[in-house]
């Protein structure tokens, strides 16, 4: 009997996003398979205390040793793949259906007079429009119900129909609109067929042609001053659009295609593949590889084939298969040229191969779908890479034999600096500790008194003015007995609670613990930069480095080579992920402070004007127009605004310069910096 908790899902790797799961036992069978609208919620119910679970649920979670998911866009894909493993791998704890049938599929009676819409099980009949099938029936009549208001088609068995029609009275759902009553003869036998054709329509997906001839009779009402009509139409139309769900995992027309998606990175790729075998995904595999080479990711689908399909032959259009090579098969890229590798695969199938890209429909729907399990697949895995002490303990290793430190380095921080055709100059500064983010400590840096793309300076100023703080921290209160200003609201330097803020477990704030490692997004030299400053300043026990995107070279000061790590360290891959979140941190915030200043007001520049007198004043006058050309004594009328105020407003709109920004008196820099909360996600 195995412990649910040896195989459960560590916290942030489940994805909160509709998927079906398979639990596996120890020889790799599946033995239960699920679906869920929130993958995370309803796996993470499975791990609570055993005692509290349902006996055949907590025989499954002891009887299993691994979970497997698969994410999808929308609940009838779940329903739909969850249908597929289920025949395909018969789960011995799954709900077994006695009679050996087809699950439930929802029929239309098109060789009936009045055309009937319900559920059906059993061998197909000729002459009936299938849609499906799905795991569930509540499903199908759940659909159904939220159609009827818009096609309202008869759902009634034969002896309904005959007793109403023999009493000349509809059933309840005639009097509430949810059926045309053809019973009484409201609709003509045609009418109503009319009506059963377009539900068909409907479902098989062109529903563009409804939603427009809705949406035209709802202006044409309006336009009348139908108002009543118009709603009524309105509300038909938000019923179709939530009903909209297109179905990307099964196509209706006996589709068989192999559908490749591939998500990367620098040094890794995921690639995933669906098998779609007669309209239904048959089977998916997926596998995360090393990528020795600086390829895109036409290159990477192009070696995917090669691998998937190097030794099969013969077409895959056998029932129930997912071998072979398939009639299409879907990659996010063509490789330039693409007619080789149709050739190739037209010999491995022995008949032609349509290799391309969807460009619309449903199968661009189930590509986009495939895309997000390759992106969630190479997420997890590098979550558990990352995660993983022994993968960590050995990257700081290998770090540290290949700079040459006496120690490992515990604490690394990363500085990059990111600005817009040179306005706009911002840094950021990361810290991992023990090879994982610590959010908490993140800064950001705005600098001011030179513009141009020049990082260089830009470096030196950055970590200039970090490692002037960490000496005056030191001085104040020595390197573990305080901190500066600012806690986790992100207060620029110099505000209140100079001293007072310590973190939880006692350690200082801000800049008072220094690194025993400086990665710098980089080469040369950036990393002279960053060196020269910390040797102005007498710091010698920081070790500095820089990581170069082109080559992922990693560059030491005074070398004139650098080190080349290869590309599998775990080394290597520690210092690109610090790098990245470093170059990813910079971004957000040059592009935030960008979209500010688009946004900027007069208002802003006023001193000793806060957001609430700004708000105040701009909510009395109605526009900054207005408000400049008031006088003092009606700006005095404003709630909260005294006379000194106003005259300082009155004088800063009609165009009296600016206040000067706020100086750090103890070193004359124009300085900020603020701090990532730890409440951050991970972006």
């Amino acid at each position: 009997m195995a412990d649910p908790s040896s195989y459960r899902p560590g916290p942030g790797e489940i994805p909160d996003s509709p998927g079906v799961y398979r639990f596996r036992d120890e020889h790799r069978r599946v033995i239960y398979v699920g679906k869920a609208n929130s993958l995370r919620q309803r796996l993470s119910s499975y791990f609570q205390d055993v005692s509290g679970l349902h006996p055949r649920t907590a025989t499954m979670v002891t009887t299993a040793t691994s979970l497997e998911w698969t994410v999808v866009s929308t609940e009838v894909e779940a329903l739909q793949l969850e249908y597929s493993w289920i025949k395909e791998f018969a789960p011995r704890f799954n709900v077994k259906y006695r009679d050996d049938k087809s699950y439930p599929s929802l029929a239309v009676t098109m060789n009936e007079e009045f055309p009937r819409v319900q559920v059906m099980r059993g061998p197909r009949r000729k002459g009936v429009r299938y849609f499906g099938p799905y795991a569930h029936a509540w499903a199908i009549r759940e659909t159904v119900d939220l159609l009827l208001r818009v096609f309202p088609v008869r759902t009634c068995s034969a002896g309904v129909f005959k007793r109403a029609e023999a009493v000349g009275r509809p059933c309840l759902l005639g009097y509430i609109d949810k059926c045309s009553a053809p019973c009484v003869g409201r609709v003509t036998p045609e009418q109503h067929r009319a009506l059963a054709e377009e539900f068909c329509d409907f479902m098989a997906g062109r529903t563009g042609t409804h939603l427009r001839r809705v949406e035209q009779r709802m202006h044409e009402a309006a336009e009348a001053m139908e108002y009543e009509r118009a709603g009524r139409l309105r509300d038909d139309l938000a019923t179709l659009r939530r009903a909209m769900e297109k179905n990307a995992v099964v196509f209706d027309d006996g589709t068989d295609a192999d559908v490749i998606a591939v998500a990367e990175d620098e040094l890794e790729a995921a690639v995933q593949i669906f098998h779609v075998r007669g309209g239904r995904v048959r089977g998916q595999r997926g596998w995360i590889t090393d990528k020795v080479e600086d390829v895109g990711i036409p290159e990477l689908a192009e070696h995917a084939l090669q691998q998937l399909y190097g030794e099969e032959r013969g077409d895959a259009g056998g029932p129930g298969g997912s071998g072979g090579v398939p009639k299409e098969v879907l990659v996010p890229a063509l490789p330039e040229p693409a007619e080789p590798l149709a050739r190739w695969l037209a010999g491995r199938r022995g008949s032609r191969v349509d290799l391309r890209v969807p460009q619309r429909g449903d199968k661009k729907d189930l590509l986009a779908t495939v895309q997000r399990n390759a992106q969630n697949a190479l997420a997890l895995h590098k979550t558990k890479r990352a995660s993983d002490l022994t993968t960590r303990s050995r990257a700081l290793e290998e770090i540290t034999e290949a700079l040459g430190l006496e120690s490992a380095p515990l604490r690394i921080e990363c500085y990059d600096i990111s600005h817009l055709q040179g306005e706009d100059v911002v840094a950021s500064m990361v810290v991992f500790e023990d090879g994982l983010a610590r959010k908490s400590e993140y800064r950001r840096f705005q600098i001011r008194g030179f513009a141009g793309q020049d990082d260089v300076r830009a470096m030196h100023e950055v970590v200039s003015r970090r490692f002037r703080r960490y000496l005056r921290e030191q001085e104040k209160h020595g390197e573990w007995d305080g901190a500066a200003a600012a806690g986790e609201s992100g207060a620029e330097e110099g505000g209140p609670s100079e001293a007072s803020a310590l973190t939880e477990d006692g350690r200082p704030r801000r800049f008072a613990y220094p690194p025993q490692l400086l990665v710098v997004d980089g080469g040369q030299p950036q990393v002279a930069a960053a060196r020269r400053a910390m040797d102005e300043l007498g710091i010698d026990d920081v070790a500095v480095c820089g990581l170069a995107k082109r080559l992922e070279e990693v560059w030491l000061p005074g070398e004139d080579d650098p080190v080349i790590l290869p590309r599998s360290s775990e080394g290597l891959y520690l210092l690109q992920r610090v790098r990245d979140e470093a170059h990813r941190f910079a971004i957000r915030y040059q592009r935030g402070k960008r979209s500010r200043s688009l946004r900027r007001s007069p208002l802003d520049d006023v001193p000793g004007l806060g957001q609430t007198r700004r708000t105040a004043l701009l909510k009395h006058f109605g526009s900054v127009k207005r408000l400049r050309a008031a006088t003092v004594e009606e700006i005095c009328e404003v709630p909260g605004i005294g006379r000194r105020t106003a005259e300082t407003v009155a004088a800063a709109l009609a165009g009296a310069a600016p206040a000067a920004p706020a100086v750090n008196t103890a070193t004359g820099e124009i300085m900020e910096e603020h701090q990532e909360t730890g409440s951050r996600s991970g972006g």
